[in-house]
């Protein structure tokens, strides 16, 4: 396994410099590009995601909301609990600051992305409609771009697993459910144990979650729906309240963010700049802007607009990294947890602990619980589409068994081997959906000039 993980770091910073200026570079070029078009319209993507322009005689399997409920689903969760969590244990409470500049940036790359996926859609072997960077690359872009849609597929097959969200649930059930002082009482806390403990979990959640996944899209959209905007409140509830009762240290948290955003002496590897990467990778893990999933389920969307669907996808990163993640960093700083030598959500539960009465931790682990679910049903959908696409249909199903399979390993796996190989096969994701979504912004402007065009007419 040390190996594999060496083998997984090494690769890693070969596609740190590519994904960074594909995703900040080419992302700064769409916001500059598209006038602060998705910013201006904030209100009208969200009337868009109330259901006020719905089209119930458009094409497509899901409505608009429940598209950005599934695609949220698959971002919020233990990326914006955990991965914050990661990221101020590697870079400092500054890396926060950088995961809002990625976000604001990332608002404006799902804008282009699903907006695309509703201009290109193509059908898979079985005749289903489908949308996503595999088919706004070939359509788009033509047949000669076909190896970029290959190879976006193929790193999709490891980037889509959901094993960052196996580990963590488990390491919140062990924390939680079984900590030393129980594993002591039950007979010790040798390795047997402890692996037992770990793969029971891995197995029951594995089962679980293939009563959802293997179903297929509608009921994970359905599922998605039900669970991800309740426990998305009560998830701020309980920071809110963390925070009420700790209202003079919010603007402290937040004054230090700032500061150390801009600390050229830190103590991060790679200085300066290698805190400015994690805080793009970490919040490209909680957003997955640029990453190009979220357009394979904005592309399913009951929408025959695509600039409708751009809005309401961009909605994403506001939700999940703005807010989410944001709330989060504030309660591990104000909480002092991040001064401990813990990571991930080790890190968060402690935090929880620590402000909400010493029962903060349990509560967290229901949300967790809800979060962990609805992201590993998200996740295999956008898993099968990739095998789908570079097979058939028959066989891509075959892909939730490979998922299944992994939820088992990721469980009984270190976090380290599990961040690095999602880390690596996301940064090879964005390189061929950010080449494609550069090169097709002009078609996704001349689409927006004449919708609000018809918009404005329509008002007048």
């Amino acid at each position: 396994m040390e190996q594999f993980n060496d083998f997984l770091v090494k690769a890693i910073s070969g596609t740190e410099w590519p994904m960074f200026l594909l995703l900040i570079g080419g992302g700064l070029f769409l916001v500059f590009y598209s006038k602060l078009l998705p910013y201006r319209f904030f209100g009208h993507a969200i009337a868009i995601a109330r259901g006020k322009y719905d089209d119930k005689n458009a094409k497509g399997d899901v409505s608009s909301l429940q598209a950005l409920s599934a695609a949220v689903a698959a971002t919020v969760g233990l990326g914006n609990i955990s991965g914050v969590a990661i990221a101020i244990h590697d870079g400092g409470p500054g890396v926060v600051f950088w995961i809002w500049m990625t976000a604001l940036i990332g608002m404006c790359i799902k804008f282009y992305s699903c907006s695309l996926s509703i201009m290109f859609r193509g059908n898979d072997s079985d005749g289903n409609m489908q949308g996503g960077p595999m088919y706004y690359i070939t359509q788009g872009l033509g047949k000669k771009a076909k190896p970029l849609a290959i190879f976006f597929s193929i790193a999709g097959l490891f980037g889509f697993l959901g094993v960052f969200t196996a580990n963590q649930f488990t390491e919140t059930f062990m924390s939680v459910v079984l900590p030393e002082e129980n594993l002591i009482a039950m007979g010790g806390t040798d390795t047997d144990p402890l692996f037992n403990w770990k793969l029971t979990i891995g197995i029951v959640l594995a089962v679980i979650s293939s009563f959802v996944i293997f179903g297929g899209l509608k009921n994970i959209a359905k599922v998605a729906t039900a669970i991800v905007p309740f426990m998305v409140m009560v998830y701020l509830l309980a920071v809110i309240v963390v925070m009420v009762l700790n209202a003079s240290q919010v603007i402290p948290s937040l004054r230090l963010i700032v500061t150390e955003a801009w600390n050229f002496k830190t103590v991060v590897t790679g200085g300066f700049w290698g805190l400015v990467i994690i805080g793009v990778r970490r919040a490209m893990f909680s957003n997955e802007a640029g990453l190009g999933s979220a357009p394979m389920y904005h592309g399913q969307s009951k929408n025959d607009e695509p600039i409708r669907e751009g809005l309401v996808a961009m909605l994403g990163p506001f939700i999940d990294t703005i807010l989410v993640c944001t709330f989060t960093a504030v309660v591990i700083i104000l909480s002092g947890a991040y001064l401990e030598d813990s990571s991930g959500i080790v890190m968060t539960l402690q935090a929880f602990r620590t402000t909400l009465f010493g029962f903060g931790d349990d509560l967290l682990m229901i949300i967790v619980s809800a979060f962990a679910l609805s992201t590993l049903f998200t996740y295999s959908y956008y898993g099968v589409k990739s095998l789908s696409y570079l097979t058939n249909a028959k066989i891509g199903k075959l892909y939730n068994v490979y998922f299944v399979v992994m939820i088992v390993f990721a469980a009984i796996a270190s976090l380290e081997v599990v961040k690095n190989l999602i880390d690596l096969s996301y940064a090879l994701m964005v390189i061929p959906n950010m080449i494609a979504v550069l090169l097709l912004a002009p078609k996704v402007n001349e689409k927006a000039k004449i919708y609000f065009k018809k918009l404005k007419d329509e008002k007048a």
